[in-house]
Parts: structure tokens; C-alpha cells; sequence
């Protein structure tokens, strides 16, 4: 029987992001940022929820870290707000802000737990979106560049781990899309190649952004991309099967024009093909920039697509989940543990990328959590879920590939974007009328895998 022991290097973590569980958004200095504009609209979240209260966490953080501390974590991975440093996108810092997160990662440091600190995942400031419309614009590289110095220049003595940009996809391509009003904060733009464009730009950021970081930082750090990358599963794992996975990846989602340039420093050509005149502009020196030096590349993966050989010019085929495959509580959350194990390989083989280690920066599940009349959450469906992965994240690293660590998702049920507060992906229930802190059954399980090392 396989023990599924890790490596005693392995690091386990949770993560959050800011706008998802901060609250106070009007405090200290804050100014709106995109989702607080978006989220207030009618139609664009259920019932027009927004995060302004969330989970409380800018009040609630010592209660937060000592959760943390009791599930045994030393890597926590969280997102600063850009528009409470730099409230109107550009020009003066608030130091209030600065403030807020000082206090968070040294209460952090006092429990033993690392700080990993994504510099954007979604809540621009809104003074930018009416400046020049946000990611539609070169000028927002520029802009979180500076955003970055700024925060690297103040915190950069507390932490040392540093994550740029947090899924480009979703926040440009789901943002700025043609066909339909966007499920993210953005401008429904004409063509495919403007909202090509937005990802580009924000491409451009993250190199920009790199560069800013071992720039301003005062000691040695590490950067990652954070990617959420459409992951191709061979529906078995055939020669033939496996190479269409392989030839799949690139123009699977948007892989070959955010993954691909990002590692390899050009645009897959298959996805330039399929784009042709959709294709984004490129300037001189562009490719240069976005590929920077990575110490780690973060994977966010949730779910995958099957796919098989095929007799057709692709050589491939992308298969339909059946009407009985299971999925957790998202229309999307097919269970594909396997993903997690190709999203690894595909970096190192598909890519070409071996020499890049690679975090699972997030992975977990929304599910129909309820209390029980013991104020117990009993979720063993989001403990099956997470078994699944966390084995494949085992084979992948007894068969080799450099996977160095796992942040599930999420530390805490917390504001779910367009889905308001209606799904949970916590392993720990937040009661948002009383703010109570309950940790679920897959709070404890995850705690003894921790304890343990390994999957149990």
C-alpha cells in the first residue's frame, strides 16, 4: 500500500485573497477599487453582494493567523490591495495601508508562518478603470510597476515571497470578452484581438513587475507567476493519448498566449495560428520583458479536459464531461484529480520547463456546507476532493517533476466574486451575520495531513 508521504521539504499551505475576505473598504485610507463598483451593479452579483464587510479580516487578522497556527500551516499565501496603497492607481502611497499589512505578516512571523504575498490577484483601483479603462491600456503595466516598487520598498524586509499577478485569464478574457457582459470587472470590447490585447498588457506587467520586485527588494527573494492554466488529461494514459494531451495544451483556453509566453518567451505558434489577425500587438522588446527569470511557477488548478487522439487535421480531440460526471458545487468543478498531476507535467514536458519548480498555489472546492444541529460542518465530499488531488500531487512528485508545495483553497468561506456569498470553498465556515470561525471536518483532516506529511 503507498504511504503518499511527501518530501520533508514539502511546503503546505492555505491561501485567500484581499478583496475575497478583507472587508473595510472604506477604512484607512482605501479608495474603491473595480470590484467595488462591479459588485454593486445590478445583475453582475448574486443578489448585489460586494465584499464589503467579507469575512472581517481586516479587523479579525489575529483570530485569522491563530486559525492558521492551529492548523498547522507555515506557508500562508495572500493578496495585497492595490487600491489601499495606492489609493487612485497612481501618485501617493498611503502608509495607512502599508500599515494594515505590516501588522499582518508580523503577526504572521510571530506563529512561524511564511508570508507569501500575491502583488495583484483582481481589485484594481477604479480611479485607473476611468483613467484609461484599466487592462485595455499599456499605461496599467507601467502603473502596477510602480504599485509594486512601492510595496516591495516598505514590506520587502518582512517578506520574501513574492507572487505577481494572480490568473490572467480570468480577469481579462472573462472581464472584456465579445460575446456577453463581463463576469469580472472590464469593458465588453468589440474584437477578439482587444481582448487579446488586455492580456497582453497584463503580460507586460508581470514582467514589469518582476523586474520592480529584485529591483526594490532589500534582501534575496523569490518571484512567481501565478497561472491558472487549462489543463489537457489524456482520458488514459495511452502513447497516443498522452501526445494528444500534449499537442492539446497549447491552444487549450488561453495556454498558449498567457502560459507560454510567461515561460517560454514567445506565443505558441499553434495559438497565433488559430488567432490570425485576432492576435494581439506585439511591440519590440515585449517577449523580452514577460519572460523574466521565475523561481517557482504557482499553479491554480480546480478542474481539467479530457482529451483523446482523433483522425482529424489537429490530431486531437477535447471531450464533453458526460451528464453523470460528478462536480462539486460550481457548474464547472468537474472532478479531475488527475489535472493537478498533467498541469505539473505539462510544465516540465509539455513546456519544456523542467528546471522550474512548481507550488499548486491553489486547489479546493466549493460545496453545499451546512451546520449541523452539533454546529459541525461535516463536508467528507470536499474531503474525497482533496484526497483525489493531493494524490496526484504524490505521484507527481514520486515520478520526479519539481513540485515543491500545495496552498489549499481556501483557508476560510469568503466572497466567491460573481457568486456573492452562495458558494463556500472554505475548510473553515464563516457565519458572515456573527463572524464565527468554525473549522469543518476538512480543517481537521488537512491538519493531520500536515501533521503527518502526507495524504491520510
Amino acid at each position: 500500500m503507498p504511504s503518499y508521504q511527501f518530501p520533508d521539504s514539502f511546503l503546505w499551505g492555505s491561501a485567500t485573497a484581499s478583496y475575497q475576505i478583507e472587508g473595510a473598504v472604506k477604512e484607512d485610507g482605501r479608495k474603491p477599487g473595480v470590484w467595488d463598483t462591479f459588485s454593486a451593479k445590478w445583475g453582475r452579483v448574486i443578489d448585489r453582494q460586494t465584499g464589503a464587510i467579507a469575512c472581517d479580516h481586516y479587523h479579525r487578522y489575529p483570530e485569522d493567523v491563530k486559525l492558521m497556527a492551529d492548523l498547522g500551516i507555515k506557508h500562508y499565501r495572500f493578496s495585497i490591495a492595490w487600491p489601499r496603497i495606492i489609493p487612485d492607481g497612481r501618485g501617493a502611497v498611503n502608509e495607512a495601508g502599508v500599515d494594515f499589512y505590516r501588522r499582518l505578516v508580523d503577526c504572521l512571523r510571530d506563529h512561524g508562518i511564511t508570508p507569501h504575498a500575491t502583488l495583484f490577484h483582481w481589485d484594481s483601483p477604479q480611479a485607473l478603470e476611468e483613467r484609461y479603462g484599466s487592462w485595455r491600456s499599456r499605461e496599467m503595466a507601467r502603473d502596477y510597476a510602480d504599485y509594486v516598487t512601492a510595496v516591495v520598498t516598505r514590506l520587502g524586509d518582512r517578506i520574501t515571497h513574492w507572487m505577481t499577478i494572480n490568473e490572467i485569464p480570468c480577469f481579462t478574457h472573462m472581464g472584456y470578452g465579445t460575446k456577453q457582459p463581463p463576469h469580472a470587472p472590464g469593458t465588453v470590447v468589440k474584437t477578439w484581438k482587444e481582448v487579446w490585447q488586455t492580456s497582453h498588457h497584463a503580460l507586460l506587467a508581470h514582467g514589469l513587475g518582476c523586474q520592480a520586485i529584485r529591483a526594490a527588494s532589500p534582501v534575496a527573494c523569490s518571484v512567481v507567476l501565478v497561472d491558472n492554466p487549462a489543463v489537457t488529461v489524456p482520458v488514459d494514459e495511452s502513447p497516443a493519448n498522452v501526445a494528444a494531451a500534449q499537442k492539446a495544451f497549447p491552444t487549450c483556453g488561453q495556454n498558449g498566449g498567457i502560459t507560454f509566453p510567461a515561460l517560454t518567451g514567445a506565443y505558441s505558434p499553434a495559438m497565433l495560428e488559430q488567432l490570425g489577425d485576432q492576435a494581439p500587438d506585439i511591440q519590440d522588446g515585449d517577449l523580452a520583458t514577460i519572460h523574466q527569470p521565475l523561481d517557482a511557477i504557482g499553479l491554480n488548478i480546480y478542474t481539467g479536459t479530457y482529451v483523446r487522439a482523433a483522425d482529424n487535421p489537429q490530431g486531437y480531440e477535447l471531450l464533453s464531461f458526460p451528464k453523470s460526471y460528478p462536480r462539486l458545487h460550481m457548474p464547472w468543478l468537474h472532478v479531475v484529480p488527475d489535472a493537478l498531476y498533467w498541469g505539473i507535467r505539462h510544465v516540465s514536458e509539455t513546456l519544456c520547463r523542467a528546471d522550474l519548480p512548481v507550488l499548486i498555489t491553489e486547489n479546493g472546492c466549493a460545496a453545499e456546507d451546512e451546520l449541523t444541529r452539533q454546529g459541525e460542518v461535516l463536508d467528507c465530499d470536499r474531503i474525497l476532493y482533496l484526497r483525489e488531488y493531493l494524490k496526484a500531487v504524490h505521484r507527481a512528485a514520486s515520478e520526479n517533476y519539481p513540485i515543491r508545495g500545495y496552498f489549499v483553497w481556501s483557508l476560510m468561506d469568503n466572497f466567491e466574486w460573481a457568486w456573492g456569498y452562495s458558494r463556500r470553498f472554505g475548510i473553515t465556515y464563516v457565519d458572515y451575520k456573527t463572524q464565527a470561525r468554525i473549522p469543518k471536518s476538512s480543517f481537521n483532516w488537512y491538519a493531520e495531513c500536515i501533521r503527518q506529511n502526507r495524504v491520510v
